[in-house]
């Protein structure tokens, strides 16, 4: 549905008046979201990160905002502007340091997806900002996937972050999902979640599994509606189907990682991982490493205003 169609739906539902008041208060709170990351925004991204009808209470109060450069943000925050141009940069610079990490991760037969995520995926990487990876493994090859991947990059001196540590220009492997779990909870839903599933620029993408991991965590669009093409079902369906053709070597590899190495290569990781979780997720399934709970600061701010 286009932006234009929408707009006109929604003025036949509440009248003029009512939908200015409206598209001020989802523009404030696009604004007042991203200033958050220090971000200014172009005309057309406050367009592409209008909120959706998850918007309720959480911005209290207007906000006021300037424009500058093609930029608009929040007033007195003019500086962002060029800090943002200059993490565009940056971000260039450490995606192609990322591609040669993930050409050696592509290559491994259960990686079905790597993608980038957090600033980096904005272009809002800062100098000393590590590059957060985000990888989707064959169903039941998680933990010996991620045994191999890191062994790999080792092997071949790719420089990657360890033990919770942040070092620049490193790769951060901080997410891994089985393509059998790949929807988000409802717990964990809310407007930083499902703005961080629809920025991820995925490197790697096997299979349809990128379109496929969208489809499935489709409630995004109730939080940031025009963020991410999401395709119907019968086009995702049809776009993992003709993937799916030719790969019977994979599939038995992956059968066979499944049954002999996966049970080791989680118990083994775990045993090594459990006397150091606070709120990190290890399951057979997941293995999501934020020792911040990100989703909750971001909230927290967002209801301050």
């Amino acid at each position: 549905m286009t932006y234009q169609v929408q707009f006109l739906r929604e003025l036949k539902a509440h009248g003029f008046l009512e939908i200015v008041m409206r598209q001020e208060t989802k523009r404030d709170f696009t604004l007042y979201y991203h200033d958050i990351f220090e971000y200014p925004l172009t005309d057309e991204e406050v367009t592409v990160w209008q909120p959706g009808k998850k918007l309720g209470g959480e911005l209290k109060k207007r906000v006021e905002t300037e424009k500058k450069g093609g930029y608009s943000f929040l007033k007195g925050k003019g500086r962002l502007v060029e800090e943002r141009r200059e993490r565009e940069s940056i971000s260039k610079r450490k995606i192609e340091m990322a591609k040669r990490g993930v050409g050696f991760i592509s290559t491994i037969p259960t990686v079905k997806m790597v993608a980038l995520t957090g600033a980096l995926a904005m272009s809002n990487a800062k100098v000393d900002s590590d590059i957060d990876i985000f990888i989707i493994c064959k169903g039941g090859t998680l933990w010996a996937t991620r045994m191999f991947t890191i062994f790999l990059l080792d092997i071949f001196g790719i420089p990657r972050n360890a033990g919770g540590k942040v070092d620049k220009d490193k790769l951060c492997l901080n997410m891994w999902l089985d393509e059998r779990d790949l929807i988000w909870g409802r717990t964990d839903r809310n407007f930083y979640t499902a703005h961080e599933i629809a920025q991820i620029i995925p490197l790697v993408n096997k299979r349809g599994t990128y379109e496929r991991f969208i489809f499935v965590n489709r409630w995004i669009k109730d939080y940031w509606p025009n963020a991410v093409k999401i395709l119907s079902e019968e086009d995702t369906k049809i776009l993992v189907g003709k993937s799916k053709k030719n790969h019977l070597i994979s599939k038995y590899l992956s059968i066979l990682v499944s049954l002999l190495f996966e049970p080791i290569a989680f118990r083994l990781q775990y045993f090594y991982m459990k006397s150091k979780i606070t709120r990190e997720v290890v399951t057979p399934t997941r293995a999501i490493f934020h020792p911040r709970d990100w989703g909750k600061i971001v909230m927290k701010r967002l209801t301050q205003v």
